[in-house]
């Protein structure tokens, strides 16, 4: 029979993403993240997706959450012909 207070149990709350890190420890990780970008958006105009995967570190889930963020606060995160965030005027 199953244990359901098991520590293997699929909790989101403590389940390991990549590099040991708790969802959210990667959710901080991508509201610092967005915070940068924002700043870099207002200098330059817009940023790279590249810019994105090098500021998350490469690691997708911090940077989907940081997408997801950018388009929550207002950014035009682009598409898959686009690649770029920049201020929606």
């Amino acid at each position: 029979m199953e244990n359901r207070g098991s520590t293997d149990s699929c909790d989101s709350r403590v389940h390991a993403y990549k590099n040991g890190k708790t969802m959210e420890q990667c959710r901080q990780e991508a509201r610092e993240a967005t915070e940068l970008l924002s700043k870099e958006v207002s200098k330059t105009g817009e940023v790279s997706w590249k810019r994105v995967l090098e500021v998350t570190g490469y690691d997708e889930l911090v940077y989907k959450l940081t997408l997801k963020y950018l388009r929550q606060d207002g950014y035009d995160i682009g598409n898959s012909t686009i690649p770029r965030i920049r201020n929606i005027c």
